[in-house]
């Protein structure tokens, strides 16, 4: 019997995250990927997008190989993880930009996947800024103000390059946060 390609990016996501936390510490890291990849799927995404969502952050996080990766899970898969992976060779900010221009380069399934990515940190945040407070900016190695002016210059290039009713609950979500005290 022969994995599906989904199956096969979760089984790989799985390995690679097991032992990792989420910012808010007590949620295991490999329930990011899944919820952005089930958020995706019940969108009507294909089998490719929906795969790129649960390894998204493998290369960025985890010691697993890109070219195991790309042998498993295909090119166009790798096309999409690459391009929502953070080149950390950069300062946070220039990262950043970085981020976002590759994004709007490599497409719709990066697009996708980048904000179905957005989408579930920012209502990940803003629990947990119910729960902690201010203290929650913490967690952010950038602090409040940068990391709303990322969320800002993200959302300003999807709306200026894709057409997905993603963006507007993105929109919602940058609204919340910058409304957090």
């Amino acid at each position: 019997m022969t994995l599906s390609l989904i199956e096969r990016a979760l089984r790989i996501a799985a390995i690679a995250h097991k032992d990792q936390m989420r910012k808010e510490g007590d949620i295991p890291y490999i329930v990011h990927p899944v919820m952005v990849a089930l958020d995706l799927k019940a969108r009507g995404f294909g089998e490719e997008v929906v795969a790129a969502a649960l390894v998204h952050d493998v290369l960025e996080d985890t010691e697993f190989s890109e070219i195991q990766m790309e042998e498993e899970l295909g090119s166009r898969v790798m096309a999409i993880v690459r391009a929502v992976t953070n080149d950390d060779s950069f300062s946070w900010e220039e990262k950043k930009l970085k981020y976002i221009e590759t994004v709007r380069e490599a497409g719709a399934g990066a697009m996708a996947v980048a904000t179905a990515d957005k989408i579930h940190n920012a209502e990940s945040l803003i629990v947990a800024h119910a729960e902690q407070g201010e203290g929650v900016w913490a967690n952010f190695n950038a602090g409040r103000e940068k990391k709303i002016w990322f969320e800002e210059a993200m959302l300003t290039m999807l709306e200026e390059s894709w057409d997905d009713p993603l963006i507007e609950r993105y929109a919602e979500l940058v609204r919340e946060i910058k409304a957090l005290v």
